[in-house]
């Protein structure tokens, strides 16, 4: 099992990226978009390797924790190397954890963009096995209902999930509307 590789980026791709380790070049699969990797910059990734009959897919990850997720979603029924992948790409590790912590599906679905049904399954079958997980994941504040529904007016606006969801968490005051939540985080968002 592939459990760490240390390289340099020599490509990227949506989704994936090619890293050397002493002149081998490695597909891993990522859940992060390719803005966050630089060309022959030197990265750590944690992986888990997916062992199929017809292939062999490494899948990459920055942080031990962000691994031990995905590993934790592979046990979630009907739920595969590549859904867990888009899984963690909608949702951060933070809320994930967040949410199957706090045992509120609704709220991950509104918040990420993942499928009602998905999200209850998350929940129910990941809820008693997090474990240290939820205990190494920084507390963010949650998300009421009205920021909820601002950060999807944002979403629907073309913005990512994790700068909308803090942009909103950072400049939200007590008893602000929907309306006066979006038009802060928007003089904040680029």
């Amino acid at each position: 099992m592939i459990r760490q590789l240390h390289g340099t980026i020599t490509h990227i791709e949506d989704n994936a990226l090619v890293l050397s380790v002493h002149g081998i070049g490695y597909l891993v699969h990522t859940p992060t978009t390719t803005n966050e990797y630089i060309l022959n910059e030197d990265v750590v990734l944690y992986t888990y390797l997916a062992v199929r009959e017809t292939a062999l897919d490494l899948y990459g990850f920055t942080t031990d924790t962000e691994r031990q997720l995905f590993e934790l979603l592979l046990k979630v029924p009907k739920i595969g190397p590549k859904s867990a992948l888009a899984v963690m790409a909608q949702a951060s590790p933070t809320l994930l954890i967040e949410q199957i912590a706090n045992n509120e599906p609704a709220q991950l679905h509104k918040l990420s963009g993942i499928g009602k049904k998905t999200c209850e399954n998350i929940v129910i079958q990941l809820h008693d096995k997090l474990g240290d997980l939820a205990a190494e994941v920084t507390e963010s504040r949650p998300v009421d209902p009205t920021q909820a529904d601002a950060i999807d007016a944002l979403i629907a606006l073309g913005y990512e999930i994790a700068a909308a969801r803090e942009t909103v968490q950072t400049h939200t005051v007590e008893g602000d509307s929907v309306n006066q939540i979006i038009k802060k985080a928007l003089k904040q968002l680029p």
